[in-house]
């Protein structure tokens, strides 16, 4: 794969399972000899803490800094100073300071474009770059759907709301006709599924019955398992802290899921 795909995981909603999803998944598709950089664009920083960042509020360089540099056109540290590594996965990690710069960017002119700024020149060096954002509609998700080819939808069956999606669905048609052409749903992940609720039965159906049509719903599910909070707070991936259980497996498939979807879409362009 020549061309890097920039993929924002999106709920307003808090709970879905975003950062797991986004660490995970950037994590199978390393697996799958792809080179992944992850963006906590969320204040809270669980996804640089998730990576084993221990106090990502004593970081000299984050999120926050760059976004700032960027916003007054000071020259940005130099990359090995604000980028983390493991293996195949580069992160630009976050942490409170955020919140301050999303602040700053309701004065800055063109500033929902400035993580597009930054993510255009790193390009090269990554097949997929992967942005977990924070659980609400503002100028910090505005910003990581300017940067965007698609977005990534977990959905959550215990804490469903139609209203919800619908909010976000709009913010997304909103940033597609103004800012980012481009911009597609990749699709929605269920995530937490326990099939054999009523509960998981009723809003899969519910979620085909309003999106089926018009959005993929992905073929991989995540199950419900506490393993997976284990996992984050050991700040291990699935892969490596459970490599052969049902949730490593769901992430994997979803990996392949994806890769797959963006090759048949290169093989209908060229």
């Amino acid at each position: 794969m020549t061309q890097t795909t920039v993929i924002t995981i999106a709920n307003q909603k808090g709970g879905t399972g975003k950062t797991t999803t986004a660490y995970n998944l950037a994590c199978a598709l390393s697996y799958e000899n792809r080179k992944v950089l992850l963006v906590d664009f969320d204040p809270q920083g669980n996804l640089s803490m998730c990576f084993g960042i221990e106090n990502p509020d004593q970081l000299k360089f984050s999120m926050f800094n760059i976004m700032n540099a960027l916003m007054s056109d000071e020259p940005l540290p130099a990359p090995e100073e604000y980028i983390h590594n493991h293996g195949n996965i580069d992160l630009i990690p976050s942490n409170i300071e955020l919140s301050v710069a999303e602040i700053n960017l309701r004065d800055e002119m063109g500033g929902e474009k400035t993580l597009t700024t930054l993510l255009e020149s790193m390009k090269q060096r990554y097949d997929y770059i992967i942005i977990d954002t924070n659980p609400s509609l503002g100028l910090l998700t505005i910003n990581a759907l300017a940067a965007s080819d698609s977005v990534l939808i977990p959905v959550n069956p215990q804490l469903w709301s139609a209203t919800g999606l619908t909010q976000l669905l709009k913010i997304i048609i909103k940033v597609k006709k103004r800012i980012n052409p481009r911009i597609t749903i990749e699709g929605i992940l269920m995530t937490m599924c326990d099939p054999r609720t009523n509960l998981y039965k009723e809003t899969y159906k519910l979620v085909q019955d309003y999106y089926g049509e018009i959005i993929r719903i992905f073929t991989s599910q995540i199950p419900l398992s506490v393993k997976v909070g284990e996992a984050n707070f050991y700040s291990q991936s699935l892969m490596t802290y459970l490599p052969k259980s049902k949730v490593t497996a769901a992430y994997q498939n979803l990996a392949k899921e994806l890769m797959q979807h963006e090759y048949a879409q290169a093989t209908n362009h060229s």
